[in-house]
C-alpha cells in the first residue's frame, strides 16, 4: 500500500482502498454463505450467464441492494431444477435463498457469485405469508363475509375480471355462451393483470371499476387459466383478499390451479378450480331451474290429465244417468200414451157399437140420451157397427127401457 503526503493531507489511491476492501471482505466471508433476498431484476444472457439484482426492503422501501451473477456452468442446472420444484422460473419480486460467494473486485466492486438456489425456501416463504394473511383475515372477521350475501337464483349479469388474451377467459366465454341448452347471459370484461407483483392492485382496480360502472351485476368472476405455483402468490395477498371479502356482489374465483387453495378462494362466495367449471356452475343454475319448472309442468299436466279423466268419467256417468232417466221418462210417457190410447179406443163409439150396442140419433143428428120429449112419428136413426137404420117412433113408454120384460 502506498501512502502519500500532499499539502499536509494524507490520502490513499482508489486502488489501495478497493484492495483493502477486497482483503477485508474476503477475510470476513472466506467461504460460501446462504443469503436471503428478493430478486429485483433478472436477466439471462445469450452466453448462458444470468445476472440478477438482489435487494431487501422494509416499510420505508429498499434498504440494501447488490449485484449477483450465476455463471452458465451453474445456471444451466440451477434454473431448470428451480422451475421443476416451484413451477415458476426465476423472476422479479421472488423471495429466494441463494448460496453465494462474496466477491470484491478493485474494478467492479462488490458482487455475489451464486452457487445454488434453494427452491423449497421460496415455496415455504409463500406458504408462510399465506398463513399470516389468513390469520389476519380470520381475526378481522372477513373470511366468511361473502357467505352472507344473497345470490341471485338465476345469475344473468356477470362481470368478468381477467386478462383479455387469457386462454382461461376464452374457455369460460365459449363454455358459457355456447352452452347446450341455449341459455343467454350478459358478460362484461374488466381487464386486469392476473399474475405478478402488480396483479393484486390491478384486480382491485378492476373490481372498483365494476362498482363504478353503475350496472347491477349478479356475480363477479375472477378468472385465470392456471399457472406456476409461485406465479399464484398474488392470490394470497391480504389487500386483494380483504377487498374480495368486503365486496357487495358475490365473487366467484376460477384461478385454475388444481393443487392449491389460495386465500382469495377462501374468502370468495364460491371457488372452483377452472374457468370451464365456473361456466358450468352458472349453466347448472339455469339447468336446475329449468328441470324444476319442467317437473312442475309435468306434475301440472299429470294433475290436469287426472282431473280431465275424472271429469270425463263424471260427465260420462251424467250422460248415462241422463240417458237412463230420459229413457225411463220416454217409457213412462209411452205407457201413459198407450193407456190414453186404450182409453180413447175403449171410449170410441165405434168400439162400443162393435160390442152390439146401438147409438140413437134424433132427426137433427143429436145423440139421444133420453126418451123424454119424443113422440109418435118423430124420426130417429139407429147406428150399428155394420150400418144405420132410419126409423119412425111408433110409441113412447116412459119410466122403463123395456128390458125387464125381456129378462123376465
Amino acid at each position: 500500500m502506498s501512502e502519500y503526503l500532499t499539502m499536509e493531507k494524507e490520502f490513499i489511491t482508489l486502488y489501495d482502498l478497493q484492495s483493502r476492501l477486497k482483503e477485508g471482505v474476503e477475510r470476513l466471508f472466506p467461504s460460501k454463505i446462504w443469503l436471503r433476498a428478493e430478486i429485483s431484476a433478472v436477466k439471462a444472457r445469450v452466453g448462458g450467464h444470468c445476472y440478477m439484482e438482489l435487494s431487501q426492503s422494509d416499510e420505508n422501501g429498499i434498504v440494501a441492494k447488490a449485484q449477483a451473477v450465476v455463471w452458465s456452468s451453474k445456471y444451466r442446472f440451477i434454473a431448470p431444477y428451480f422451475e421443476s420444484v416451484t413451477g415458476s422460473p426465476l423472476r422479479e419480486g421472488m423471495l429466494v435463498l441463494v448460496q453465494v460467494q462474496v466477491n470484491f473486485s478493485q474494478l467492479y466492486g462488490l458482487s455475489l457469485v451464486v452457487n445454488d438456489i434453494d427452491p423449497a425456501f421460496s415455496l415455504g416463504e409463500q406458504e408462510k405469508q399465506r398463513r399470516l394473511t389468513l390469520e389476519r383475515l380470520e381475526k378481522e372477521g372477513l373470511v366468511d363475509m361473502q357467505q352472507g350475501l344473497e345470490m341471485s337464483g338465476l345469475p344473468y349479469m356477470i362481470a368478468v375480471i381477467s386478462a383479455a388474451d387469457a386462454a382461461g377467459y376464452r374457455d369460460f366465454m365459449r363454455h358459457l355462451h355456447e352452452n347446450e341448452y341455449g341459455f343467454v347471459y350478459h358478460t362484461d370484461l374488466f381487464p386486469a393483470l392476473m399474475q405478478g407483483a402488480d396483479s393484486p392492485g390491478s384486480i382491485i382496480a378492476a373490481m372498483d371499476a365494476v362498482m363504478e360502472s353503475g350496472r347491477e351485476y349478479d356475480a363477479v368472476a375472477i378468472i385465470r387459466g392456471g399457472g406456476a405455483r409461485l406465479d399464484m402468490a398474488c392470490y394470497d395477498d391480504y389487500d386483494l383478499a380483504a377487498h374480495i371479502a368486503q365486496f357487495p356482489v358475490p365473487v366467484f374465483t376460477a384461478i385454475g390451479h388444481d393443487q392449491d387453495t389460495h386465500v382469495a378462494d377462501m374468502v370468495a362466495f364460491m371457488s372452483v378450480k377452472t374457468p370451464t367449471a365456473l361456466a358450468d356452475e352458472f349453466v347448472s343454475a339455469y339447468a336446475d331451474e329449468d328441470a324444476r319448472l319442467q317437473s312442475y309442468a309435468d306434475r301440472l299436466r299429470l294433475s290436469a290429465s287426472g282431473r280431465l279423466y275424472q271429469e270425463e268419467n263424471r260427465l260420462q256417468a251424467i250422460r248415462h244417468g241422463v240417458a237412463a232417466a230420459f229413457q225411463k221418462k220416454i217409457m213412462s210417457m209411452e205407457n201413459h200414451l198407450a193407456l190414453l190410447e186404450t182409453r180413447m179406443r175403449s171410449s170410441d163409439p165405434r168400439e162400443i157399437l162393435k160390442k152390439g150396442y146401438v147409438l140413437a140419433l134424433d132427426g137433427a143428428g143429436t145423440v139421444l140420451k133420453s126418451a123424454a120429449g119424443k113422440k109418435k112419428g118423430d124420426k130417429v136413426a139407429l147406428l150399428m157397427a155394420d150400418g144405420r137404420l132410419d126409423c119412425t117412433v111408433d110409441s113412447v113408454e116412459p119410466g122403463t127401457c123395456g128390458l125387464e120384460r125381456k129378462i123376465n
